[in-house]
């Protein structure tokens, strides 16, 4: 015969946490860190102004944040993919360049998983 389950107490353990358990907050973090790297190679080339640096900056501390789960990172990223997908989008408008097209598809997709409330519940 079985025993009737008992409701869990709060001494009891409790089971354990998967390492990351939002894959798609890891992509993420690994785009915020690409984009970066791309804006460090780009100023140490010449082809941006040194203030894209700033930025650069911005990307790797909202990655950072953003793997270790804190909500402040959350809404810069939340705020770096949309003004990113807003330009691209624009820069598709006004040119008809495909590569914009793709790359502001891509941010607003990253967009709408970070609003997603199972997202919001597992910050910090």
């Amino acid at each position: 015969m079985t025993e009737p389950t008992q409701p869990r107490t709060a001494q009891e353990p409790q089971p354990p946490r998967r390492l990351f358990p939002l894959p798609g907050l890891a992509a993420i973090c690994l785009y915020l860190l690409l984009l970066a790297g791309v804006i460090i190679l780009g100023v140490a080339g010449g082809h941006y102004p040194v203030l894209f640096l700033l930025l650069s900056a911005a990307f790797l501390t909202s990655s950072a944040g953003l793997f270790l789960l804190l909500r402040w990172a959350w809404a810069a990223a939340l705020a770096a993919v949309f003004l990113l997908a807003c330009y691209n989008l624009w820069v598709f408008g006004a040119q008809h360049a495909a590569p914009a097209l793709v790359q502001g598809l891509l941010n607003l997709l990253f967009f709408l998983y970070l609003i997603r409330p199972e997202v919001r519940d597992k910050l910090r």
